[in-house]
């Protein structure tokens, strides 16, 4: 996948749009929330057969097993090519620990924004355990 010339301002609507909704499973989750902000970057939905096939996380996670992959994280990894953490740029792919297990993020410079149940949060870069590149 390659980034659209004007990814940025593309980017930077969608995460406009994307922050006020409320976490929901099948359609605003954290694989769902990267997937689309590569979508915005890109053009490419790598995860449009996933949407609104699933109400909970345990139903999506059954419907990837199915299709080969062992979790969310696994199919970022499958579409988007893993780098170290240390060459992440704004825009890439994350994954970083959170209390309810590992989460799909997107890198923002200092700051990785994650969608939890809560809500769209920003958190330290720091906290990055493996990146793919958009």
């Amino acid at each position: 996948m390659t980034r659209l010339p004007d990814w940025t301002p593309r980017l930077v609507r969608w995460l406009a749009l994307a922050a006020p909704r409320p976490f929901v499973p099948g359609t605003h989750d954290c694989a769902l929330f990267l997937a689309g902000a590569v979508e915005a970057m890109t053009g490419v939905d790598y995860a449009a057969s996933y949407r609104g096939r699933y109400t909970t996380l345990r139903g999506g996670l059954r419907i990837l097993r199915r299709d080969g992959f062992a979790d969310h994280i696994a199919l970022a990894a499958h579409h988007l090519p893993e780098i170290s953490p240390a060459e992440a740029r704004p825009g890439d792919g994350v994954v970083v620990e959170t209390p309810d297990g590992p989460a799909l993020g997107l890198h923002q410079g200092e700051a990785v924004w994650v969608l939890s149940p809560g809500r769209l949060a920003l958190v330290p870069a720091a906290r990055v355990i493996r990146a793919f590149g958009v």
